[in-house]
Parts: C-alpha cells; structure tokens; sequence
C-alpha cells in the first residue's frame, strides 16, 4: 500500500478513484465474460453481423471529440461521473431487452457511451493524480484495478456456470448492472475538481501531436481486430463455451494485474518509445498463430495455441500506456494533455469502426488469415511510425 500511496499526490483522491475503477471493472467483466457466447448463441449473430454490431459499438469513440466539445466546462471528474450513469443506463437496458439484433445493438450503443465518455478521463485522471514523473505507474496502478476488477467478473461466470444449469445469460447481465451501480455511487463520491481552461474546449489538435494522432489510429486498427474477432474465432471456429472464454480472459486478466505496474515502470524508465517499438515484434509472432495455427497443428492444439496468443495480445497491449505518456511528456500543461488524449481516442475510432464493419466480411470472404495478417501489418506500421518520434533531451 505504501507503495500505491508514493505514486499518487497526498491530496488527490486517488483511493476512491481506483476503488471505482475496480468495481466499473467487475461490472465490465460478468457482461464481457458472456456477451460474445450471447451473441453467437442466442442472438444468432455470425462473422458479418458481428462486425456491424462492433460498428456501432464503436461508434461513440468517434463522437467522443463532439460530445467533449459541448461539455468543455465539465472537469474530468465530472465527466468520468457522467460516464458511469450512461455506462449503467446500457448495462440495464441489456439485461431487459429481448435478444433481437437492433434492440441489443442500441443496449451496446449505450454502455459504449458510458463506457468510452470514462476512458479518457480515467487516462487523464491517473496521469493527473501521479506525481511528478510518475505518469506511467499511475496509470499502471489504474489499469492493474481495472483489471483486478475484470478479473473477478470473469470469477463470477466461472462459478456460476460450475453450479447452475443452462445459460442464464440475461441473469448476468443484470447483475453486471447492479455492480455498475455500486460504481456510479462510488464515483460520486470523487470530491476532487481537476483543473481546467474554460476557455478552450476539448476538441483539440494541434501539430504537435501529429505524431500521436497517427500512432492512434495504427493501434485503434490493429486492436480492434483481436478485441473483436479474437473470442469470436475461439467461438464460431472452434466451439468454445463461455465457460472456457471466461476462462481464458480470466487468465489474460490475471497476467495483466500482475504485469500492468511492472510495465508502467518500465514505461518510466526506458522511454515511451522504446516500449512503443519493441512491443510489435511480439505482435507480429501472435498474429501468425493466431491466423495459422490451424494449418500448422491439429485442432485441439492450435485451439490452444490460440488461447496463449490470445493472452500473450492481452499483456502486449498494455504498451499503450507509453502514448499517453508520450502525450504528457509533449503537452504544455494538463488541459492540452486531457484534452489531446479525449481526441486521441476519437482519432483512434475513426480507423476502428471500419476495420470492425469490414473484418467481419474479411473474414467470411478472405478467412481469418488474412485478418490477422492485416493486424499484423497495421502494428508493424505502428512500430515503425513510433520510431520516429524524438524524444525530449534526445537526439
């Protein structure tokens, strides 16, 4: 704990923000843990549909920069709160609405808005609430709640499914909503009121930041594929349960708590940039066997072998942390920094939402090869455009 509390300023608080963190994230994971199953089984959505559905999922990710622009006078902290009462509207609309496609796309909508209206602020307020060169552990610390938080909902469906018969899918639902009521509670008791410019809003790019913005959409890119695509080959290819899937994002969760600090650090202490590079060589080897694991072993093998890829694109993709860093690092004061990674995320969507309307028909029409071999050429692209940064105080 003493550990926690020298990474953090004395008087931000910190405490019920991560607290709030963990909770959203045990919400997170009860509805994550079956809603691929969900679809597939009893929403009766294949590759394409899928694809459309993760369209307007993703949708408010691109909004993200309008709706931040009109609520510009809002703190951080108040938006993260706005959040968390939209993010709870969706949760509980999917666990009332009968599974037909459009009425299921729109609960989705909802928690995405909910969902990606916290995102930024929780980057932003973990960086903010750090102390002085202490960005990375902060939003280490930040993930590694979340991720606990995640770890536990994924616990919950494990057990769940050990004592109950048939698959009460809409029953988790709601009990993911009331979880994620608990975290609303918890986040209106954040007191704090982050600093702000009112006369600037949060639609933000500057040149500056080019760089970033462009590092975004490779990562939005090559992400989206695995988020969206990765359960659903585990499904549809090769028959898993959401028993086995909630297993399996139990364990990627549990690698992602422990090695979430330990990379934030290492953020620190070798540079973004460094870490913003070397993780692609990594992703290049998870993509192959991601995509041809089936023609290399049998079935059963390459299903495993397709799990530990799956984990090892889950501890790899911690590295994102190192942009926002980069963004800290580049920015004049904490506004800019808010304000740039608020765009960042809308800059990443607008690649996003079309790699998930398309990936679903890549994959019908061309195989889940040629996905993942598009992933992997969207994060070498990323690797190489991230060596070009200049770091401050270097060459």
């Amino acid at each position: 704990m003493e550990r926690i509390r020298s990474v953090f300023k004395k008087d931000a608080c910190w405490q019920v923000f991560l607290l709030s963190v963990l909770v959203t994230g045990l919400g997170y994971g009860i509805q994550k843990g079956v809603i691929d199953n969900y679809l597939a089984e009893v929403v009766g959505m294949g590759e394409f549909d899928r694809g459309v559905m993760e369209f307007f999922r993703e949708l408010p990710g691109l909004f993200l920069i309008f709706i931040l622009a009109v609520l510009y006078r809002c703190s951080a902290e108040r938006l993260y709160k706005l959040g968390a009462v939209v993010l709870l509207g969706g949760m509980a609309m999917l666990s009332l609405v009968p599974p037909v496609k459009v009425l299921v796309v729109a609960a989705v909508f909802l928690h995405s808005l909910g969902e990606h209206l916290q995102l930024g602020m929780k980057n932003t307020l973990s960086i903010e609430y750090a102390a002085g060169g202490r960005g990375g552990e902060g939003l280490g610390f930040m993930n590694a709640a979340n991720q606990f938080g995640t770890l536990l909902g994924y616990l919950v469906i494990i057990a769940a499914f050990a004592v109950l018969s048939g698959k009460p899918y809409r029953a988790f639902f709601f009990a993911a909503a009331v979880v994620s009521a608990a975290g609303m509670l918890l986040c209106f008791r954040m007191r704090g009121t982050s600093a702000q410019d009112a006369t600037k809003s949060r639609f933000y790019f500057r040149k500056k930041f080019t760089k970033y913005y462009m590092l975004e959409v490779f990562y939005g890119a090559r992400k989206q594929v695995f988020f969206t695509f990765g359960p659903y080959v585990l499904i549809l290819f090769y028959g898993a349960s959401a028993w086995v899937i909630s297993l399996l994002f139990a364990v990627s969760a549990v690698c992602c708590f422990l090695l979430s600090p330990a990379v934030g650090k290492l953020i620190d202490r070798v540079g973004y940039k460094t870490v913003m590079v070397a993780d692609t060589l990594i992703l290049v080897v998870v993509c192959f066997f991601y995509g041809f694991a089936h023609h290399i072993f049998p079935k059963d093998v390459a299903f495993l072998v397709c799990c530990v890829n799956y984990v090892l694109d889950s501890v790899i993709s911690l590295a994102a942390m190192a942009s926002n860093v980069y963004v800290q690092d580049i920015s004049d004061n904490a506004e800019e920094m808010r304000a740039t990674i608020s765009t960042g995320i809308s800059v990443n969507h607008l690649i996003t939402i079309l790699i998930a309307l398309f990936g679903g028909w890549i994959w019908q029409a061309l195989g889940i090869e040629t996905l993942f071999v598009l992933s992997a050429v969207l994060g070498l692209c990323n690797s190489a455009y991230a060596a070009t940064i200049r770091v401050r105080g270097k060459v």
